[in-house]
């Protein structure tokens, strides 16, 4: 079985420092749709959670095309930026800590159990599935804060 997936993450206020209130969500084409919710994050975990979360409801060995606007996530893995980081001993081109370490090493082993083609998609412009998992992902934080709003 081959799965077409899409995946968001969203911040409240992704400029602010120390952590914001987060959504990410999943939509399987002709499946089912994920999403959650985190008091305090950023914007690239929940991109990365929105794909670990959508892995995880695939089984190992399992055909994923994963669909994403996050060039963050796509990127490392079409440009292999794992090969560096562990030369590095996990630190980035400048020497520093690889942020969210441990999201991209669940992300890094759940991929590497399946056979994941990694499409990037234009955030915003009218993709239906890319359109709904953002929905759901703001949503998410709405929910999370007790039907606030989120702007």
């Amino acid at each position: 079985m081959t799965y077409h997936v899409y995946t968001d993450g969203a911040c409240r206020n992704n400029q602010a420092p120390g952590g914001q209130p987060g959504g990410w969500a999943c939509v399987f084409v002709d499946g089912p749709e994920y999403s959650g919710f985190d008091p305090r994050t950023t914007n690239n975990r929940m991109e990365l959670t929105a794909v670990i979360e959508a892995l995880k409801h695939t089984e190992k060995g399992a055909e994923v095309i994963v669909h994403s606007d996050s060039a963050y996530v796509i990127n490392a893995f079409l440009q292999n930026w794992f090969q560096g980081w562990e030369r590095r001993g996990w630190k980035n081109a400048k020497g520093d800590p690889v942020e969210n370490q441990d999201l991209w090493k669940t992300l890094r082993q759940l991929a590497e159990e399946r056979r994941v083609t990694w499409i990037k998609v234009k955030g915003h412009a009218g993709d239906r599935f890319n359109e709904r998992a953002d929905q759901l992902a703001v949503e998410a934080i709405r929910q999370g804060l007790g039907g606030k709003d989120t702007h």
